[in-house]
């Protein structure tokens, strides 16, 4: 009687256990990601001081992609703004005034196409910030802004530019930028409306080792 106690017992077991196993297997399976969205940041300001052959100064306005938010962290950010120049929590300073250190792994490079065109990253195309220049290009026509001049001097971003980053931590981000100018005039005038406000698209890859958009 006892043996026959002791096999429905061991049975029972057996079958508790395949279960456990089926249902970890399960658990382990595929992980549905979550669908991403465009999200719209206005008004990032971004001063300076100096310029036109001055120094140039002026604390860097840090934005974090995980947070969607601005940031004041000494290492919580992907990428900084200050006046139309631009970089990344990634390679080294360039030791300018007030620039902050680089404490992540952050990249960029840049895209010619529209915003929904580009749908998946090129981890070849990554440049770091070095102290010979920034992996996003200052200066018009460079980057991602022309300047056009006399007599208007307005600053605009380059139509087909789209900024493609690694972030800090090694997930991705695409960013187009719409206006610098405060609260994104449809016909911005440099005379009248304030510069140094960035408005922007971005969409934020936050599933690690995604590559896709």
């Amino acid at each position: 009687m006892r043996t026959i106690k002791n096999i429905q017992i061991l049975t029972l077991m057996t079958l508790f256990i395949g279960f456990t196993s089926c249902s970890n297997d399960d658990d382990n399976g595929p992980v549905t990601q979550l669908p991403l969205e465009t999200e719209t940041i206005s008004n990032v300001h971004a001063p300076q001081q100096g310029g036109q052959g001055l120094p140039v100064s002026g604390d860097y306005a840090k934005f974090d992609f995980a947070t969607g938010q601005t940031t004041t962290s000494d290492t919580d950010w992907d990428v900084a703004f200050r006046g139309t120049s631009i970089i990344v929590n990634g390679g080294v300073s360039m030791e300018t005034t007030d620039e902050p250190n680089r404490t992540g792994v952050a990249g960029a490079y840049i895209v010619n196409g529209t915003f929904a065109s580009v749908t998946h990253v090129d981890t070849t195309l990554f440049l770091q910030d070095s102290n010979t220049g920034t992996a996003i290009p200052s200066g018009s026509g460079n980057g991602w802004y022309t300047y056009a001049g006399p007599p208007t001097h307005l600053i605009n971003p380059t139509a087909g530019k789209v900024l493609v980053f690694k972030t800090r931590d090694g997930k991705y981000a695409k960013v187009e930028i719409l206006s610098y100018y405060k609260d994104a005039p449809e016909n911005p005038d440099a005379l009248v409306d304030e510069g140094r406000y960035f408005t922007f698209n971005y969409v934020y890859q936050f599933n690690t080792g995604v590559t896709a958009f």
